[in-house]
């Protein structure tokens, strides 16, 4: 395979979805309202049921900081044995130090439970101290890959830190650009980082199909899957891009 197309899904309709329209990988997350936390064990079976592509759940007790008691990275080792007993294919790990370094130790640990799982270092390596250190632990570490958006808010505007990374790691690392990938932008993104793995949320707001919503809630309850044809239109250009 000469690229990748990974994309993220909230739901199981979503996973379905992501596999029709041509995506290679998905990362199965639960609240996106909170950046993406683990799935429930029922997701995750359900979702390696329903799809034969590569499933990859984000292994992350809750929103917020990268910086875990040993409670929640106790959780993360459970989660870890469940995704690996399911068939998953991969995890998708972070663990942070106070002084924004990767918590090492504590990701090896994780790492021994995952029983020959790829495993992706997350974006908590956009909040890391230094990137270029980083990236190096994370190689000593046995990741797969990294997903990053260069440390800033999206891909376009860490594009130039994008391309350093991506210079820097050569074949030891895959770095997967994510945040704002777009089909819009995935083929510039392409040509200023020399990127060949790409991480979307393709995400499409859906409303709510109940005839009643109680009026002094005032909320709108919509749901969060993805666009098909946002994955179709991303697979597309990249089948372009890499003749």
């Amino acid at each position: 395979m000469s690229f990748e197309l990974e994309v993220i899904a909230f739901d199981l309709a979503s996973c379905i979805l992501a596999e029709n329209a041509g995506a290679h990988r998905i990362e199965l997350c639960a609240n996106p309202q909170e950046g993406g936390t683990t799935p429930s064990y029922g997701m995750i079976r359900m979702a390696r049921k329903a799809t034969s592509i590569q499933l990859f759940p984000i292994i992350r007790p809750r929103g917020g900081d990268f910086l875990y008691d040993n409670t929640e990275f106790l959780s993360m080792i459970e989660d870890i044995k469940i995704a690996s007993q399911e068939g998953c294919d991969g995890v998708v790990i972070g663990m942070l130090q106070k002084d924004g370094s990767i918590d090492v130790d504590a990701c090896h640990e994780l790492m021994h439970h995952t029983n020959g799982m790829e495993v992706t270092f997350h974006r908590a390596f956009d909040r890391v101290a230094d990137q270029e250190k980083s990236l190096e632990d994370a190689i000593q570490l046995g990741c797969k890959r990294i997903l990053t958006s260069g440390g800033f808010p999206s891909a376009m505007e860490g594009k130039d830190q994008l391309r350093q990374l991506i210079s820097l790691a050569g074949n030891r690392v895959n770095i997967m650009v994510g945040s704002g990938v777009k089909s819009s932008n995935i083929r510039e993104l392409h040509r200023i980082t020399n990127a060949t793995s790409f991480h979307a949320s393709a995400r499409k707001n859906f409303a709510s199909h109940m005839k009643y919503l109680h009026p002094s809630m005032k909320e709108q309850l919509d749901k969060i899957s993805i666009d098909e044809h946002e994955v179709r239109s991303l697979r597309k250009t990249l089948d372009e891009i890499f003749v």
